[in-house]
């Protein structure tokens, strides 16, 4: 995003020194790595959530630059003390645009929406990328100004491997039908609906899971050990550099999205990126950003046997595939970053 601003606008950024208290995080860091080959972002690292003295220093260091428009990113209720503060305290001729991943949580408290509204009513506007967000930012706030921007595509993964090159590089057999769960392994995520699905899939079927767990991975494990076929189950239990990202992509027929809660899916954009249509499940965004799209397809509900219905029915029908592909081609041309930012910059004008 930041790019695609500063083709057109004076831009600067400002991030965090620490988001959460190590106690509450439950991966394995959340600090970026010379490992992580993430993409340099040249930043003032000022604003640590536990600490509200960083809240004024964050305040004072915007409102001395003096910006028009404030875009923050906004997720879940424990961010709302610190972006709230600094928010309400930027100067008065800064408008305050946040970028809705979520309203509510995937896995909600009680304290989420008191402190979401507080939040909220600090804003001039918002960014909502699925219906599903929008519906929640007017249940917190119904005079809210909006506008909805799909989710742009991330296109810095590289090209896409041959599916034997990428087989190789992770010991797997590229003749079996190769499902990928991708990203942060989360409770709402499904990945145990999708191992009771793979129970019931025939011998020509795989599964390769890659990302790194949100706390502890042994309740799927177990449920792996007791597959008939946990030998074509292939773990890769740890955050994914950007350079390996192409290899999980490039090694796959299909994405499966199980998820029992959804706003919109990251995962979807880097499908899209590498040409991988996916099978999702019917909740939040999912089925009209993907299912309505024609870019994957949907299960009804977030069920075992529903995902392996789903999965069945997509490698039974190549023409389903040919058409779901045909059909992310038109969305890259569509979901692009510099369109995004000229949506959004031309939002916050009218404020």
């Amino acid at each position: 995003m930041l790019a695609g601003l500063g083709k057109l606008h004076d831009v600067r950024a400002f991030s965090f020194k620490r988001q959460y208290p190590e106690i509450l995080f439950p991966g394995k860091t959340q600090y970026v790595t010379p490992e992580d080959e993430a993409v340099p972002v040249e930043a003032q690292a000022l604003l640590d959530t536990v600490n509200p003295f960083s809240y004024g220093k964050t305040a004072r260091a915007i409102r001395a630059w003096g910006p028009d428009l404030l875009i923050m990113k906004y997720w879940m209720s424990w961010f709302a003390p610190s972006l709230g503060w600094v928010e309400r305290h930027v100067g008065r001729q800064c408008k305050v645009v946040p970028v809705l991943d979520n309203v509510i949580p995937h896995e909600p408290h009680w304290f989420d929406k008191p402190l979401t509204k507080w939040f909220l009513n600090g804003c001039d506007g918002f960014v909502t990328m699925s219906q599903s967000v929008t519906d929640d930012l007017l249940t917190l706030k119904p005079d809210a100004k909006y506008v909805l921007l799909p989710h742009p595509l991330y296109s810095h993964f590289g090209d896409k491997l041959t599916r034997e090159e990428a087989a190789t590089q992770l010991g797997i057999d590229p003749a079996l039908k190769t499902l990928l769960f991708f990203g942060l392994i989360r409770d709402y995520k499904g990945l145990d609906i999708l191992l009771e699905a793979f129970r019931e899939l025939p011998d020509d079927y795989q599964l390769v899971i890659a990302g790194e767990p949100y706390g502890s991975f042994d309740k799927y494990q177990a449920i792996i050990d007791t597959l008939p076929g946990k030998d074509r189950v292939h773990v890769f239990p740890d955050y994914v550099r950007d350079s390996q990202v192409k290899v999980f992509f490039s090694a796959a027929d299909v994405t499966v999205l199980p998820y029992r809660s959804a706003t919109q899916s990251g995962i979807s954009s880097v499908s899209y990126h590498f040409e991988v249509p996916m099978i999702v499940t019917d909740v939040g965004g999912l089925k009209g950003t993907i299912g309505d799209r024609g870019t994957g397809i949907v299960a009804p509900v977030a069920e075992p046997g529903a995902i392996r219905d789903e999965i069945l029915r997509y490698f039974a029908d190549p023409s389903l595939r040919d058409g779901c592909i045909q059909a992310i081609r038109r969305e890259k041309e569509r979901l692009s970053w510099d369109r995004f930012c000229g949506d959004l910059t031309a939002f916050a004008e009218q404020l």
